[in-house]
């Protein structure tokens, strides 16, 4: 039964608002598929973020003018079914390839990502590209890696200078009272302080004034006289030895 041109403009408008927006389909062909097939295929299609259309192709034409897939559904010829998205264009790759596999009836004809047509050999190496999700953790991960790995450096430094700190702590090398007291070697080598109890020696006891200097006689500070010694004391012993000599002769005549 035709279309009439009013249901075909309904049809169109239809089409056009499900399209607008997308900005990746996957087009195909079957020869057959059952009920169940169809299900299934349409299932696949949600789950991965997209929805699933078997279109004619002059209406899927006036349907896409303006859209982000419009060149992918130009000229369309034969049976055409179509599978759309505004998401993961990858994803949708992966679920229509995946399910292929097990229904050689659906083959793919061509398809579009934003705005650049593809041909069924990149529509299949689409399929074995890594997801969005999977892109953007890969991403996320190698700009991060330089922050985590400093911020690692950085919390093993304070961890080893807390380590450091604490056996300082429990070796009593950061004690305030060991440092007031003075260590054992600092006693042992006579380095402790006088105590702060002893007072000053007073100025007038410890330096003479004038009155205590003039009390002392000046005799009594000068020094005493050195006994004679040297060449002259041993001249005068000599002098009296050749007295008594000459004595000792003039005595010796009288006596014979």
């Amino acid at each position: 039964m035709a279309l009439t041109r009013a249901k075909k403009a309904q049809k169109v408008e239809q089409l056009a608002g499900e399209l607008e927006g997308s900005t990746s389909a996957i087009i195909g062909t079957f020869s057959k598929l059952s009920v169940a097939q169809d299900f299934e295929l349409r299932q696949k299609v949600r789950e991965a973020g997209g929805r699933y259309r078997v279109v004619k192709n002059k209406l899927a034409a006036r349907a896409s003018e303006g859209t982000g897939i419009e060149a992918a559904l130009q000229g369309l010829k034969g049976v055409s079914s179509v599978a759309y998205t505004s998401g993961d264009p990858v994803a949708l790759a992966k679920a229509l390839s995946a399910w292929v596999k097990d229904n050689a009836e659906w083959t793919f004809k061509l398809g579009i990502v934003d705005g650049k047509v593809i041909n069924v050999e990149e529509v299949q190496a689409l399929a074995t590209m890594p997801a969005k999700e999977e892109i953007f953790a890969k991403l996320l991960f190698l700009i991060n890696a330089p922050a985590q790995r400093l911020a690692t450096v950085l919390a093993a430094t304070g961890r080893d200078l807390a380590v450091v700190l604490n056996q300082g702590v429990e070796k009593e090398k950061f004690s305030a009272s060991g440092s007031q007291s003075g260590s054992p070697s600092g006693r042992a080598l006579g380095t402790e302080s006088a105590p702060a109890s002893a007072s000053p020696v007073p100025a007038a006891a410890a330096t003479p004034g004038p009155a205590a200097a003039e009390a002392v006689p000046a005799e009594d500070l000068s020094p005493a006289p050195a006994p004679a010694e040297g060449p002259a004391a041993e001249g005068g012993d000599a002098v009296e030895a050749t007295k008594q000599a000459e004595a000792a002769v003039s005595e010796s005549p009288a006596e014979g």
